[in-house]
């Protein structure tokens, strides 16, 4: 299977300001040689050699990721925050493009929905839109925040055919099974595991971790154990996270101790804290490696996600 992020921030849009921009350009002219003009490819090792947090942003759009299963038409989309536009526009231009969409909700918090109704695909009639949710008034709660006054094209407008399905427990599609599990977060969110037979992902967002998570029951087990990839929520320092008990999210260390419980092979560190910029985030990535090394867990990866990564199961 394919897994593609198109936004990874959380809480909110995070755009690059331009004095950061002008800091990189900066930075990156400091580190600059006449040797490294002499030739196109003294430059593009120059460039090659840069830190990634400089030669690049890790996005600031908010909660969506993509899963296209391996031998099956699906295109799973879990979240539709703002990067479900470039989403949108990005599968637009596929020949041939897509006519079905599944749209999983972890749950209906601003920043994971406010890019549907800037989802180009929504608008073409040829487009079916399947919404998932396991909870309750799914299509009330998606067409509130189209009403007048908060947004001035009802969700009436969209074109697609749109079906709205409660989520209980599991569903499957093409042979791919979906299952959902109920997690710690302010007003309740739920992680998705994807199961193509082959591999297992999951996708676990705006879940603070509690004991519960650790404990190995049979519910536990047969969701998260030995898992191929998590996208898991550590939106904050470990000092952030005391001070925000119970706001719903975690540091990447309780993060890094759940994967190394159930045996998960490959995390990603995900819904990153909209006032990080990209040099704190690397420098928690490179905090969490460091943190696995100093507690003795082997046999994890750590990447962190950014807008654009895309990995295959």
């Amino acid at each position: 299977m394919l897994i593609r992020f198109w936004g990874v921030r959380g809480s909110l849009p995070a755009p690059q300001l331009p004095s950061r921009i002008r800091s990189k350009i900066s930075a990156v002219l400091e580190r600059l040689t006449p040797a490294d003009l002499e030739s196109p490819e003294s430059r593009e090792r120059f460039l090659a050699a840069l830190p990634p947090w400089l030669f690049g942003t890790v996005g600031g759009n908010t909660p969506c990721v993509t899963v296209n299963p391996e031998d099956s038409q699906e295109v799973l989309v879990f979240d539709a925050g703002s990067g479900i536009r470039e989403l949108g526009e990005t599968y637009a231009q596929e020949r041939p493009k897509p006519s079905q969409y599944r749209l999983f909700f972890s749950h209906f918090h601003w920043d994971h929905i406010q890019g549907l109704p800037f989802f180009g695909p929504a608008y073409d009639p040829v487009v079916t839109l399947d919404f998932y949710s396991p909870m309750k008034n799914l299509e009330n709660t998606l067409k509130g925040q189209m009403a007048s006054p908060y947004f001035p094209v009802p969700m009436e407008s969209m074109g697609c055919k749109k079906n709205f399905h409660f989520m209980d427990d599991s569903v499957i599609l093409d042979g791919v099974t979906v299952s959902s599990k109920k997690m710690n977060h302010p007003g309740d969110s739920w992680s998705f595991m994807v199961n193509d037979g082959k591999h297992r992902f999951i996708y676990a967002t705006d879940a603070e971790l509690s004991g519960e998570d650790f404990l190995k029951n049979e519910k536990n087990t047969q969701f998260f154990k030995n898992a191929d990839l998590i996208v898991m929520d550590c939106q904050y320092t470990l000092g952030e996270a005391i001070e925000k008990y119970n706001w719903g999210h975690n540091a990447f260390g309780p993060a890094v101790d759940f994967a190394a419980n159930w045996g998960i092979k490959h995390m990603v560190l995900f819904h990153h804290d909209p006032t990080y910029n990209d040099r704190k985030l690397y420098n928690m990535l490179q905090s969490a490696k460091w943190y696995t090394e100093r507690m003795g867990i082997n046999g994890i990866k750590l990447t962190l996600a950014t807008e654009g990564l895309e990995i295959r199961l």
